[in-house]
């Protein structure tokens, strides 16, 4: 068993972190605020190759493995966790599911581009369109339908809670083409932004990740071409639960990342901050709160690891993966909400950057499967 990382990882991670540092951090409460999306900031990203980390490199992709995207996730996250979570989508919902199950017709139109996050110099981004208004953890409940026209299906039904619902050009869509079949009547489709009947709803005004785009999308007579369904009939409830097992894992290295950052605001305060008399890291109340969260926060990087190590090596991932998530996201709310306590007063302030993070920490416990899903994956492994 191998703790060190390679010069490679290494590499990879200080390259994320000069890039959140340099060109994430500044402007971000600014962001924050007015719900910027960080447009400017994941074009670069696509320059630097990490729109399609995992991809192959004959579809435009870094031929990266996924524990480098596990570190990249991590040092992105402790500055902006909206920026993270635009790469978390297009690098594990959309590029993967597409490289893992499309066409090669598929993946030279979609994925080449998807990978490179550009395509005629302009933002090509996707975004993974599973949740409805009546289907979140339930995600059989699907009621937008896709009726079978022969060379074609149409499209009708709405979707919530979409992840770059507005910037993203290319949308893969979970719907039910035969409800007497259940989840074996779900297939996925690719639905390009531009069709006709594709409408896009007003964004959401969030608690956190707030420079992330969340929108509904509506489906009215959308048609699709009929090579634009991924896999065999029926598959798509398959694809979609295996494509979101490893978006877990970008998601536990976002929750990850985001304790860390609230951790090393409250660890550099801690030095700085002086109560009677001595700086607040001498306080056993503030060393006690420390040691927790250094602890935590190693327990759910080990987390993460194995479970990229795990994928990595073509091994099953469903557990690991669900135990990185709820632990890693319940381990960032209680550090990031720890960290505003030892900020006192300045942690309520935007100022300080701590109360972004406690916001933004919330939502790693609900998307992508919410802490109580990743209990019931999990026990079900255990007692079967």
């Amino acid at each position: 068993m191998q703790f060190q990382l390679s010069e490679e990882h290494l590499m990879i991670q200080k390259a994320a972190r000069d890039f959140a540092r340099n060109e994430c951090l500044p402007g971000g409460i600014e962001r924050d605020e007015a719900q910027k999306f960080p447009k400017e900031q994941i074009l670069k990203l696509a320059e630097l190759g990490f729109m399609g980390m995992m991809v192959d490199t004959r579809y435009g992709g870094s031929g990266m493995d996924t524990i480098s995207y596990v570190l990249a996730m991590e040092e992105l996250s402790k500055i902006d966790a909206s920026v993270s979570v635009c790469v978390s989508v297009n690098n594990s919902l959309v590029c993967w599911g597409l490289e893992k199950f499309g066409t090669e017709e598929q993946k030279q139109k979609y994925l080449t581009p998807l990978a490179q996050g550009r395509k005629d110099g302009e933002l090509y981004i996707g975004a993974f369109l599973l949740s409805e208004p009546e289907a979140g953890s339930d995600a059989t409940s699907q009621r937008t339908t896709a009726e079978d026209k022969g060379d074609h299906y149409v499209l009708n039904g709405t979707k919530n809670w979409i992840t770059n619902g507005n910037s993203a050009s290319v949308y893969l869509v979970m719907a039910q083409t035969d409800a007497s079949k259940g989840s074996h009547g779900i297939n996925t489709f690719i639905v390009e932004k531009s069709t006709r009947g594709v409408v896009v709803g007003a964004k959401e005004n969030k608690l956190g990740i707030r420079g992330s785009d969340t929108h509904s999308i509506l489906f009215n007579e959308v048609k699709v071409p009929k090579e634009n369904r991924i896999g065999a009939d029926g598959a798509g409830f398959g694809f979609a639960m295996k494509t979101l097992s490893g978006g877990r894992i970008g998601i536990a290295a976002q929750a990850l990342g985001i304790a860390g950052g609230a951790y090393e605001l409250a660890l550099k305060y801690s030095k700085e901050r002086m109560t009677f008399g001595k700086e607040i890291m001498h306080h056993q109340a503030i060393q006690f709160k420390l040691a927790d969260m250094a602890t935590r926060i190693e327990a759910s990087r080990l987390l993460c690891m194995r479970a990229a190590w795990e994928k990595d090596n073509y091994l099953d991932y469903t557990l690991s993966s669900s135990m990185a998530k709820v632990f890693a996201s319940e381990t960032a709310m209680w550090t990031a909400t720890e960290a505003v306590q030892i900020h006192g007063g300045y942690g309520y302030v935007k100022e300080y950057h701590v109360e972004r993070l406690m916001r933004d920490a919330k939502i790693t416990q609900i998307y992508e499967g919410t802490s109580e899903m990743q209990r019931i994956v999990i026990s079900r492994s255990i007692l079967k």
